[in-house]
This record gives C-alpha cells, sequence and structure tokens, in this order.
C-alpha cells in the first residue's frame, strides 16, 4: 500500500519519496514492520487463544521436560502469517506476480494447516487432516504454481552471454589485477527475456542445469516433455518442503530460527538474482523482478524473528501446522522462483535430515519386524531432534547417552543451519 502510494504520488516531488524506489529500503522497512506486528499483535492472540484454552495436548513419551509443555497455547502461527502479509501489503509491489504467488502460497498453506489445528483442537482428533488430505492439497497447489511458471509471460529469465563472444570490449591494459578478475568472470546477459527451464546448479562452470536433458524426446513432443518434467519437480519441491518443515517443529523455538536462516539466504539469492549486475559477476541467472522476492522474503525473516520472541524456550505458544506448513511452502516456492530449487538439499539440510530420519528409521522397523518378528531402531526416536532428548531406548544409534537439554539441541540446530547457509552461498563461486 505504501509503495503503491508513493506510486501515485510521484509527481508531487515530495522530500524522501525516491526511498520507495529502493529495494535495500523497502527490505528493511519489511523486516521492521513484520517484527513489530508480530510482537505487538503476537501478546493479543496469546491470550485470546489461552482464553479459549486452545492448547497443545501432550502424549508422555518419555522426552525431557516434555509434559511442562502441556497447554500451551498452539495454532500461533497465525501470528506469522499475519505478520508476513500485513508487511508484504505495506510495502511490496502487489502487481508483481512474484508476490503474489508467494502471497496465494502463504494464505493456501495457512488455510491448509488451519484446518489441520482446527480438527485437532476443536473437534479433539489428535490426527487431525488425514495424509492424505495434505498431500492432495500441497500437490495442487504445487501444480497451480507450475502451471503459472510454465504460461505466465512475466516470468521469464536473461540468458547468459559469455565474454567469449566478444561482449567484453575494454581495454584490459587499463585494468589492476583484481578489476581485470572481475571482468574476466562477469556474464553478461541477452537483452531479451525468455522462457525457460533452466535452474541454477553448483560445481559446474556455466552454474546452470536444464530439466530438457531429463526429455527422452526431441522437437516439439521434447518441448513439452521438459516443461511436464519441470512442473513435477516443483511438486515435488513444495511438497517436500512442506513437509520436512512439519516434521522439525517438535521443540521450542526449532522450526522458526532454522528457517529464519533459511530465508535469509533465499532473500540473499532473490536480491542477486535480481540484479543485473550482481547476477552477472557471480554467473548465475537473470531474472527481472524477483528483487521483490527478496522484499517478501525480508518480512518473512521478521515475521519469524517476532514469533521466535514468544516461541523461543520456553514456548508461550506453538506455531501449529498452521506455521509449520506455511514456513515449508514459502521456502519451497520462493527458491522455484529463484530458480534455486537444486540447492535446497544443502540450505534445508536440516529438514532434509528430519524428514529422512523418519523414513529410515520407518523402512528399518518394518523390515526388521518382519525378518526377526520385533522391530528394531536406528535411531532411539525420530524425528532426529527428539533422539537427542530420549534415554533408555536400544537402538543403532546410542549416542549421547544421556539426554541433551532442550534449549542446548535448538541452539545447536541453530548452529548447523548456519553452517549450512553460508555453505550455500559459498558454493555458488566454485565451478
Amino acid at each position: 500500500m505504501l509503495y503503491h502510494l508513493n506510486q501515485l504520488l510521484q509527481s508531487f516531488d515530495l522530500p524522501g519519496q525516491r526511498l520507495m524506489t529502493y529495494l535495500s529500503f523497502r527490505a528493511m522497512l519489511a523486516l521492521l514492520f513484520s517484527m513489530l506486528i508480530a510482537f505487538f499483535a503476537g501478546k493479543h492472540i496469546i491470550h485470546w487463544l489461552q482464553r479459549k484454552q486452545i492448547g497443545e495436548t501432550i502424549r508422555d513419551l518419555g522426552l525431557e521436560g516434555q509434559m511442562q509443555k502441556k497447554g500451551t497455547p498452539t495454532m500461533g502461527g497465525v501470528i506469522i502469517i499475519l505478520a508476513l502479509v500485513g508487511a508484504v501489503l505495506l510495502v511490496c509491489d502487489l502487481s508483481n506476480i512474484y508476490v503474489l504467488l508467494l502471497l496465494m502460497t502463504t494464505l493456501w498453506c495457512g488455510a491448509l494447516g488451519f484446518a489441520d489445528d482446527y480438527i485437532k483442537v476443536f473437534k479433539h482428533n489428535k490426527e487431525g487432516l488425514s495424509e492424505r488430505s495434505k498431500l492432495v492439497a500441497q500437490v495442487a497447489l504445487g501444480f497451480a504454481i507450475g502451471l503459472t511458471v510454465c504460461f505466465n509471460p512475466n516470468i521469464v529469465v536473461r540468458e547468459n552471454i559469455q565474454e567469449a563472444q566478444g561482449i567484453v570490449k575494454t581495454d584490459r591494459s587499463e585494468l589492476d589485477v583484481d578489476s581485470e578478475r572481475l571482468v574476466a568472470e562477469t556474464v553478461w546477459h541477452k537483452e531479451d527475456v525468455v522462457k525457460s527451464t533452466k535452474t541454477t546448479i553448483p560445481f559446474v562452470k556455466d552454474h546452470e542445469f536444464d530439466y530438457k536433458v531429463l526429455s527422452p524426446f526431441k522437437g516439439k513432443w521434447g518441448w513439452y516433455c521438459k516443461w511436464a518434467i519441470y512442473v513435477l519437480m516443483i511438486v515435488l519441491v513444495i511438497t517436500a518442503c512442506s513437509n520436512g518443515t512439519n516434521l522439525t517443529d517438535g521443540m521450542d523455538g526449532l522450526a522458526a530460527g532454522t528457517s529464519a536462516i533459511v530465508g535469509v539466504v533465499i532473500g540473499i539469492l532473490a536480491w542477486l538474482g535480481g540484479n543485473i549486475i550482481d547476477s552477472g559477476y557471480l554467473n548465475i541467472m537473470y531474472m527481472p523482478g524477483t528483487g521483490e522476492i527478496a522484499i517478501f522474503m525480508a518480512a518473512f525473516v521478521g515475521a519469524l524473528i517476532g514469533f521466535l520472541w514468544y516461541n523461543s524456550y520456553p514456548a508461550q505458544v506453538f506455531m501449529g501446522d498452521t506455521g509449520s506448513l506455511t514456513i515449508g511452502g514459502i521456502i519451497g516456492v520462493s527458491a522455484i522462483l529463484i530458480r534455486k530449487e537444486l540447492l535446497l538439499p544443502l540450505l534445508c539440510g536440516i529438514f532434509l535430515v528430519e524428514s529422512a530420519s523418519v523414513l529410515i528409521q520407518r523402512g528399518y522397523f518394518k523390515y526388521t519386524k518382519k525378518k526377526y518378528g520385533a522391530g528394531r531402531r536406528v535411531w532411539k526416536m525420530t524425528p532426529l531432534h527428539h533422539h537427542y532428548q530420549k534415554e533408555g531406548i536400544p537402538a543403532l544409534i546410542t549416542r549421547p547417552e544421556k539426554a541433551l537439554p532442550e534449549a542446548k539441541i535448538v541452539t545447536r540446530f541453530w548452529i548447523i543451519g548456519l553452517i549450512l547457509a553460508v555453505s550455500t552461498l559459498a558454493i555458488l563461486k566454485i565451478r
């Protein structure tokens, strides 16, 4: 609203009016507004949840400090959604297709998570929505995003042109060593925008991978096939991210803190990919308009920080599926829109390992039960963060022998998340 109001008042030449044209200024505003909304609205929302007795029901699983959480208000993801959407509506360009898709994702996943929490809390059905219902909704969102990426004329890239093709005309004799290296490494971009199935991939010279190489067909059928493969990849990424974040939400501040770290990196990558100079230097795709994603992610990170004010140990509120499904959906869709989805296994390594631990545990338990008549465990308990809280359960992996305090586990996961985040940014220069 502020951005569009500023556009309407351009002819009046008001002092400081140009500030709203800078992505950096609007990103800082988005971060500030979302934090403030979460701070002030969060307190009232938590009190309302307490009055309605919307508390978490806890099963005694023998985890350290677990039963102390009984009765803590849940559905706190509403705080994140309110802060995020409020800040985005204030400072983002609402005509930008990337912002519209991310807003749709926020509301879609938020509604899905809210329905799940509502069934658990008000209908007293601990199972909530069935896994099949959640999966159908997530796949539907994936197809909606995928088809929009395929057919919307505003979702485009400008392809790279290498220096060897004569684009750089600088007289190298006038450059120092650092400037010469900059010119040598900079990639330039074509003037025309194109629809593309290319994405960023590390460790290769041009940093790009085209999904068309996976198509078994050539010509017209190959064109259809490559877009079909791309859409299926989008569906897979969105579904995996949403569920991965949901599984990580099991300790005070764990999902919110690790997601904020991921949000910072995606915001940086969106900023770089939307800047023709920075994308050229880093040899990554230039995608006009994706700078607005950086502003959206600033609001996302601010909302998570504001939520952490109440969710840090000991938590005053839990985000519930309302928050966790929304966070995962936003991370998956934003990574797709900036063509960085193949970096997610590293960037979201914590979510990946948490999900993998559950799948491995289930598979190994079923296999050993069938073979030996009694199921055996790889970890003492999954998702993985609960393994460090559990004692006295026989498993292949027994360390640590004593349960660790929850705050220590969360802090160590945050540190690992920071290492993965820095690594993700660093590999953009490895080729």
